[in-house]
């Protein structure tokens, strides 16, 4: 099994908008561009809102039947670790496997001196497209030598379960402190080589900061002279290290993170070379727009929402500390917000190119207030259905016209 040089991470948190998803990958087929869907859903997703891998899969099967779409599709057991991934395997063909909480456990004398050798043998040899230092080959035997085998123990588990060819990895290692330098990343992919752990996509940190659901905070620049020199590094790695022929950057948190989708056209155009995005809440984002468009009882709700959410930002920003940075000083009031028409309300929220009515704060507390539409249950499904048409339209439009046409077309 094989990922098509685009794949796009959509998620669908509800599994109720997976043929609004493929109308965007078909509008993206007419356009002269092709790329895989990929419905994403971590394990912490799936018990705030009481679902299932078993959901995700029948959700994702359901939309592909109904539209009769002959893509190719994957359903992403998100951000897993040996903790959770078992309930995942039976139901997924994409396993992203999370490393982050190894990441700086130190490894054994013997396992980093053994790394340190093989490291040295292969990049003194000069092939690589970027300068590797003795200190990058360091950094790695100390931060993150442990967090690939960490990968590998969970990989061989789930080979042990699934048969062979039926799933693709992502190894996931976005979610440090600080970026990976293109060196750290050309020695991290020797250690994964090692550990034969056969990605498909390999996620690093870039710089800048990618929080939720707003555009990319940072040096422009700067992230392309990274993704550039560690796409070229992602390219060598197949037929230096043996690692796969399509292996692939992967950019997390990449929904509305505009300011970048055409460089990153530019640069994997020129390059020949693909890419992973993972958009995945902007989905949920798009069904509140969509609710609060059509105005009525779907206002009300998206009101309610956001009420709840201002009342309950510390709980339901805990858990994403590092990917949310919310001035409280500039959140609506409640108040303010109980007043506000379907056209105010929306403009608030959605984000569209060089918006400058958007308002950022509360759209990422938003972005991570699904909770609150979970515990409504069958109030909040009932009105996605009621709502149909609005709701539909918006996460159709956003996935195609804000992200699938600058990132793949350009």
């Amino acid at each position: 099994m094989h990922l098509s040089r685009f794949s796009i991470g959509t998620g669908d948190r509800f599994g109720l908008e997976g043929e609004a998803q493929i109308a965007a990958f078909k509008a993206l087929r007419e356009r002269g561009g092709d790329a895989d869907i990929v419905w994403n859903k971590s394990n912490r997703e799936h018990v705030i809102i009481g679902s299932s891998p078993a959901d995700q899969e029948r959700a994702a099967a359901e939309s592909i039947r109904n539209t009769a779409w002959n893509g190719k599709w994957f359903v992403d057991a998100d951000h897993i670790t040996m903790k959770t991934v078992d309930w995942f395997i039976p139901h997924c063909n994409f396993f992203t496997i999370d490393v982050a909480e190894t990441i700086g456990t130190p490894a054994s004398p013997d396992a980093r001196n053994t790394y340190l050798a093989r490291a040295a043998f292969l990049l003194n040899k000069g092939s690589a497209p970027v300068e590797v230092t003795k200190s990058d080959l360091e950094t790695v035997a100390d931060k993150f030598l442990t967090a690939v085998q960490e990968a590998g123990i969970t990989y061989r588990h789930i080979a042990e379960r699934r048969a062979p060819g039926s799933f693709v990895v992502e190894l996931s290692m976005d979610e440090t402190d600080t970026p990976q330098t293109p060196g750290q990343v050309a020695a991290i992919l020797v250690a994964v080589a090692a550990e034969k752990l056969p990605i498909a996509t390999f996620a690093p940190r870039f710089p800048g900061k990618f929080l939720k659901g707003v555009d990319y905070v940072g040096d422009v620049a700067e992230f392309m002279r990274s993704f550039e020199a560690e796409t070229k590094i992602v390219q060598w790695a197949p037929k230096a290290l043996g690692l796969p022929e399509d292996l692939k950057l992967s950019i997390h948190t990449g929904s509305d993170k505009y300011k970048l989708y055409k460089g990153i056209h530019e640069i994997i155009t020129r390059l020949g070379a693909g890419v992973h995005l993972k958009t995945a809440g902007t989905t949920w984002l798009e069904e509140i727009v969509g609710l609060a468009e059509a105005g009525g009882d779907g206002l009300a709700i998206a009101k309610r929402v956001y009420t709840s959410a201002y009342v309950r930002i510390d709980e339901l920003t805990a858990p994403y500390a590092n990917v949310v940075e919310i001035d409280r000083s500039r959140l609506p009031k409640p108040e303010e917000v109980a007043t506000w028409d379907s056209v105010t309300f929306v403009s608030a929220l959605r984000h569209e190119p060089g918006s400058s009515t958007m308002r950022s704060d509360m759209r990422q507390l938003m972005h991570v207030g699904f909770r609150i539409a979970a515990e409504m249950g069958d109030e909040y499904l009932s009105a996605l259905r009621v709502y149909r048409e609005s709701v539909a339209r918006n996460v159709r439009n956003n996935l195609f016209e804000r992200h699938l046409v600058p990132l793949i077309l350009g």
